[in-house]
């Protein structure tokens, strides 16, 4: 399943996306402050690809004018998700590559998923989390339509080895509908 926007292409990952995932997963500033290791080698961003990122609704963040992923983002949904969820729930994820943060390319790309869960997958809430000091992802939720739920402290970050401060938010579908009336995009 590809989805597209005006700038984006959302795809699966693919094997051959490794070097282009480890390019900008290899940064200290994109992966711990989501609460993953930086890459240490295209090898290791190939094992994630098969193991992590091919997971179903996860999607490469491709830009239209050409090149390789830039970012990723996802649905998770059941026990692949980092909250306790409900049926009709999924939470979102995503992160995008230095270069690309200001432009607006992670918020367009949520936009399209936010879509794809409440028209094609027939969700009722996303939810959304961020840790405590990462407010570039607090802002994409916010511009998402994403509201203040709850703090959650002392949540356990098993991949980077300790214990965060996570900021939870939702979007439930009445919200979103809403805001799509409001922007006269229904």
């Amino acid at each position: 399943m590809c989805l597209e926007t005006k700038r984006l292409i959302l795809r699966p990952w693919r094997g051959e996306d490794a070097q282009s995932l480890y390019t900008y997963a290899k940064d200290p500033r994109v992966g711990p402050i989501a609460g993953w290791p930086p890459h240490t080698s295209a090898e290791e961003s190939r094992r994630i690809i098969r193991d992590v990122l091919s997971a179903g609704e996860t999607y490469a963040v491709v830009l239209k004018d050409g090149g390789g992923p830039v970012g990723s983002i996802g649905l998770q949904r059941g026990a692949a998700a980092n909250l306790p969820l409900l049926e009709r729930e999924a939470e979102l994820g995503y992160w995008i590559g230095v270069p690309f943060w200001g432009r607006g390319l992670i918020p367009e790309a949520a936009d399209e998923l936010i879509r794809r869960a409440f028209e094609d997958l027939g969700l009722e809430t996303l939810w959304c989390g961020s840790f405590g000091g990462n407010e570039q992802s607090r802002r994409v939720q916010a511009k998402c339509g994403f509201v203040y739920h709850h703090t959650a402290e002392n949540v356990p970050c098993p991949l980077m080895g300790d214990v965060r401060t996570e900021h939870i938010t939702c979007l439930p579908k009445a919200r979103w509908l809403a805001r799509r009336r409001g922007a006269g995009l229904n």
